[in-house]
């Protein structure tokens, strides 16, 4: 699994070498208070680095760091005084929903 990752890396490398290298001609970015001066290879390839961080920020955001807070609160102890001695029959129910939806 390493080497595939490895692998893929040096591809994504040598495909952003080469659209650097294909688009030699110079870009201003005007950002309102500053601006950039580079090469549109670059700027092509800094846009998609900006893309691809914004989207790991927005996943991190929506699903990683929700399901983080839910493991957490799984593994908590249930304190003693809330546990049943008796389930109901309501309890066993969804316990046997679960079981079979495994």
């Amino acid at each position: 699994m390493r080497l595939i990752r490895l692998l893929i890396a040096i591809l994504f490398l040598a495909v952003g070498l080469i659209v650097g290298a294909l688009n030699p001609q110079p870009v201003g970015l005007d950002l309102g208070v500053a601006t950039l001066h580079a090469t549109l290879g670059v700027t092509v390839l800094i846009a998609l680095l900006v893309g691809v961080i914004a989207g790991g920020l927005v996943l991190m955001a929506s699903v990683v760091l929700p399901l983080r807070r839910r493991l957490r609160l799984a593994k908590k102890p249930v304190p003693a005084n809330a546990r049943t001695a008796n389930p109901t029959s309501a309890d066993t129910a969804s316990t046997d929903i679960t079981a079979e939806g495994i």
